[in-house]
């Protein structure tokens, strides 16, 4: 059973949000693109004790951005942790280099939207879902 996030988390999640890595922000502004898709993605979500980085709930899919410290031994046995407590709750989990993101994030998204479409959205897009000409 999930318990409702304290204040305090949701505070952070906050927090999280508003200092963003340039490579978080780089990819977010692409990620929001997939809306007219029908996939609604939410950023620093609250989740267990972590802080997801991207999730989209309907196709159970998670996206982490790793810089550099992720490449160390205990980094990467915490992040297998965390990864196999998400796939036991059902969520794929996508890993990225922040490099990836800087040198091809046209690629990472084609990845993202090949992998979402094995799984296919649990909404269908609306009219207020798409981009609005000159506003």
């Amino acid at each position: 059973m999930r318990t409702k996030p304290t204040s305090h988390t949701i505070a952070r999640a906050r927090r999280l949000r508003l200092h963003a890595t340039e490579y978080e922000k780089r990819l977010w502004w692409k990620l929001r693109e997939l809306k007219k898709l029908g996939y609604h993605f939410r950023r620093q979500v609250p989740f267990r004790s972590y802080f997801l980085d991207f999730v989209e709930h309907g196709a159970r899919m998670v996206i982490e951005l790793d810089g550099a410290q992720h490449g160390q031994a205990e980094h990467r046995e915490r992040d297998a942790v965390r990864d196999a407590i998400l796939k036991g709750e059902g969520y794929r989990v996508l890993r990225y280099w922040n490099a990836e993101i800087a040198e091809n994030i046209d690629g990472v998204v084609e990845a993202v939207v090949r992998t979402l479409s094995e799984r296919p959205p649990t909404r269908t897009a609306t009219p207020s879902d798409l981009p609005t000409r000159g506003r």
